[in-house]
């Protein structure tokens, strides 16, 4: 389905006589191409390094900045030994696993790393999301005074970049903010990031995560 929207953009971009309707897809940072991307943030972003702790407190090492980290983030961590790390855990049922960021404390700098892809700190079952942007022009069968129950009506919802559509629940919402409940939990709800909800293969609009 999204190659066939791809195909009809750029046909449309074509007949409306847009140079770029044949540029080549980008997957790099933001269409601006492939290129490494700390070394691109690096130009940009303050470097203000601090520790990064497990959720028991163990400190595993030193990050160069949280703006550089994303939730689920697993490579350019910069952790070693986790075997040799995991044994000193409580648990030993993720040892050898590889690390990911779980989330950011703003407060004291620290970085929240947990070990293992199903690690639960890695899953929310609800998100809450802001700067809402309806292409109806407001939400889909809803008044902005809110809602006083569940709406019964199946969504979908994407959180992450080509991830399929997670069946949710919209438990409220009004004119400045929308929460959601999903069937099932989803793996690494970022804030800061998009959120982009479906009614079946009708795009109805989104919001930031908070």
């Amino acid at each position: 389905l999204a190659d066939l929207q791809k195909t009809a953009v750029r046909q449309l971009a074509e007949q409306a006589g847009l140079p770029n309707f044949a540029k080549k897809d980008s997957t790099g940072i933001c269409f601006i191409g492939e290129r490494p991307f700390r070394e691109f943030l690096n130009r940009y972003l303050p470097h203000t390094p601090g520790l990064m702790r497990t959720p028991e407190g163990q400190v595993l090492g030193e990050h160069v900045g949280l703006a550089f980290y994303t939730i689920g983030q697993r490579k350019g961590i910069g952790i070693g030994g986790t075997r040799a790390l995991a044994a000193e855990q409580e648990t030993q049922s993720s040892a050898g696993q590889p690390w990911f960021v779980a989330g950011k404390d703003i407060a004291r700098n620290e970085l929240l790393v947990v070990q293992g892809h199903d690690h639960p700190l890695l899953s929310r079952s609800s998100l809450h999301a802001a700067d809402l942007s309806w292409v109806a022009g407001q939400a889909p069968g809803l008044s902005c005074a809110g809602l006083s129950s569940p709406r019964v009506s199946p969504y979908g919802a994407k959180t992450r970049y080509r991830q399929a559509d997670a069946g949710c629940q919209i438990v409220h919402c009004d004119a400045q903010s929308l929460q959601l409940q999903f069937d099932t939990p989803q793996w690494a709800v970022t804030p800061g990031q998009s959120v982009v909800l479906y009614q079946g293969e009708v795009w109805l609009g989104g919001g930031i995560i908070q």
